[in-house]
């Protein structure tokens, strides 16, 4: 049986050893070492070096999440794996559950077309940051929405810059002549046409977006799959999405019947009249309607980011798709796969409660406030006291930081997320950015490199 050695510090080694003799019976033996020091966050790879004397007589080491330094010069030096393990030790038996079942997020089976809604009002540069913003959010084709009756003299050129610079791209027009002039630019989707419309496949090698004559109309729409399939020609059907509460609930079983018909053809879905549509937040839309898309093996959805609400869209089609690929894939419920979609609540948020709070407060003899948060408020102490309250201005007062602006500003700053994360049920982690998933571009954290521990600000 596996043997693995836990290094620790003292404030969390008595938390460490509870959580593992919770876990028995568990696949391996362990062992708790504390190398003394106090909070185990501020562990490095020189200090376990010098601290640590080899032979480790184990299958592996693991360290705290927030290690930092050079994890494998240090299994070289003891000859063998060590790790980062979670940033909280109440988070190991998840750890060791994900270990055990890896689910590959790099694989996704349905392209996000990422819409340019206004192209026509945009110059060829602002077309050109869209689509970047778009491709770096995880987008596969940069669509190009014409508008009606709104004249787009530098389609063409539009087309032509998105092709240079690398991108698969779409035009999305209801007159056939702009489809046509996008088409002959080079285009690599048109969309949309129905079955009266697919001259146009005459004049140029894109592929359609096939569409129904009217809303609803599935024979026109199955007599246009018809006939490009007669031809040979490859294309996407679309039975439309339509919006809550004009038909969604229809719309679906559209896309339902259209596969059971047709088991082999790609479909595109159109998200943008759910997420755009809805005042709501849309990761848990775009979880929904990307479930959908992974059962029905849809091959593309279209999205927008019109609304200000729905700004994060395509990043979270991009997340959803991955997730819900590998769900399906796996035959296991969207669940541990992935917290990217969860921005406002944490699965689980409160790893400690106030009776263990209390005992690490009891065991600090230096002046730092800690801050912490579990379901009864937010906890704040030190050597000199601990106190609890849900209202950060209650915990001010006996602070005693009123002549020291700097630490009064940090710890406005710290307690504000405190409350933020207590008041929503998110995980709060002293001197951390609250974690808004996929909502917010996540600052890349250099664990290599050596920085000046922050995580308690001394008193005065």
């Amino acid at each position: 049986m596996e043997h693995i050695v836990f290094l620790t510090g003292r404030l969390a080694e008595k938390s460490l050893h509870q959580v593992l003799e919770g876990m028995n019976p568990a696949p391996f033996t362990w062992e708790v070492r504390e190398i003394g020091l106090q909070v185990a966050g501020l562990m490095t790879a020189e200090m376990i070096r010098r601290r640590v004397s080899p032979p480790v007589e184990a299958s592996r080491i693991i360290v705290p999440g927030r290690c930092r330094g050079d994890l494998d010069a240090l299994s070289e030096h003891f000859g063998l794996r060590v790790e980062r393990g979670p940033e909280e030790v109440k988070d190991l038996p998840q750890f060791f559950g994900r270990e055990a079942r890896q689910f590959d997020l790099s694989r996704y089976e349905t392209e996000i077309f990422a819409e340019i809604v206004d192209a026509p009002r945009l110059d060829l540069d602002g077309i050109a940051a869209r689509a970047r913003d778009y491709a770096k959010q995880g987008a596969d084709v940069i669509d190009i929405g014409c508008l009606p009756e709104t004249p787009f003299p530098h389609l063409e050129d539009a087309v032509r810059l998105l092709k240079q610079q690398g991108y698969r791209v779409s035009v999305d027009s209801m007159l056939t002549d702009e489809l046509v002039r996008g088409g002959r630019a080079g285009a690599d989707y048109l969309m949309s046409l129905n079955v009266d419309t697919l001259w146009v496949l005459d004049e140029v090698a894109s592929t359609p977006i096939l569409v129904a004559r009217e809303p609803g109309d599935m024979a026109s729409l199955d007599l246009a799959i018809d006939v490009l399939r007669e031809r040979g020609r490859s294309f996407l059907a679309d039975p439309i999405l339509d919006p809550i509460p004009f038909g969604l609930a229809a719309s679906i079983a559209r896309y339902v019947a259209l596969r059971e018909r047709y088991p082999d053809v790609a479909i595109m879905m159109g998200i943008g009249n759910v997420t755009e549509l809805t005042e709501a937040d849309t990761s848990g839309i775009n979880a929904v309607l990307l479930g959908m898309a992974a059962e029905l093996r849809v091959a593309a959805v279209l999205t927008t980011s019109v609304s200000l609400h729905a700004r994060r869209a395509v990043r979270e089609a991009d997340v959803a798709r991955r997730v819900m690929h590998a769900a399906r894939e796996a035959q296991v419920l969207p669940k541990g796969i992935s917290g990217d979609l969860s921005a406002l609540h944490a699965k689980r948020p409160f790893p400690y409660n106030a009776a263990e709070i209390d005992e690490f407060a009891q065991a600090v003899r230096d002046p730092n406030f800690r801050v912490q948060v579990a379901a009864d408020g937010i906890h704040v102490y030190n050597r000199d006291g601990h106190q609890t309250a849900g209202d950060p201005f209650a915990l001010y007062p006996a602070l005693k930081v009123e002549s020291d602006g700097g630490h009064a500003f940090y710890m406005g700053v710290q307690l504000a997320r405190a409350e933020i994360a207590w008041q929503l049920g998110k995980r709060f982690d002293q001197d951390q950015p609250l974690d808004w998933g996929c909502e917010v571009d996540r600052i890349e954290e250099d664990l290599m490199a050596w920085h000046a521990p922050g995580a308690t600000k001394k008193k005065g």
